[in-house]
C-alpha cells in the first residue's frame, strides 16, 4: 500500500465568508465573493470573472468574530474553470501580510480544524 502523506504545508479550514479583492496592477475595481477555504498560505474563492495566473491582487477578509479585515498581498497559484455558469475557483498564495495578521488567521485555523472544520485532502 502506498502512504502518499501529507502533501499541503498549510492546514485549510472550510469557510464561507465575504472576501474582497482588487488586483495590484491593472483594473482597480474591487470586487465582492465567498471564500471557499482558508489557510495560513493562502485562500480559494469562487468568481465569476478570469484572473490570470500569477496575477498579483489585494485581499481583505473579515473573520468571524473579527472587526478589522486581514489585509494580504496574494499571487493566483491556480484558477479552475467550474463546469456550471462562467464561474472560477482561484486558488491564491499569500505573499505579505502583517505579522498580526498572520497570527489572527493561523489561530483561527487551528481552532477551526480543532472544531473538524478541516478540508479534507484528497
Amino acid at each position: 500500500m502506498l502512504d502518499f502523506g501529507e502533501k499541503r504545508k498549510h492546514k485549510r479550514v472550510d469557510l464561507n465568508i465575504p472576501l474582497q479583492y482588487r488586483q495590484l496592477h491593472g483594473d482597480k475595481k474591487i470586487t465582492g465573493t465567498l471564500t471557499r477555504n482558508l489557510s495560513e498560505g493562502g485562500v480559494k474563492f469562487k468568481t465569476d470573472q478570469f484572473v490570470s495566473l500569477a496575477c498579483r491582487m489585494i485581499i481583505e477578509v473579515v473573520l468571524p468574530e473579527e472587526i478589522k479585515p486581514i489585509k494580504a498581498i496574494a499571487k493566483v497559484a491556480w484558477i479552475k474553470k467550474l463546469s456550471a455558469g462562467d464561474n472560477y475557483e482561484i486558488g491564491n498564495q499569500f505573499l505579505d501580510m502583517t505579522k498580526e495578521d498572520k497570527h489572527l488567521i493561523s489561530s483561527y485555523v487551528r481552532k477551526a480544524a480543532e472544531q473538524g472544520l478541516e478540508t479534507p485532502e484528497f
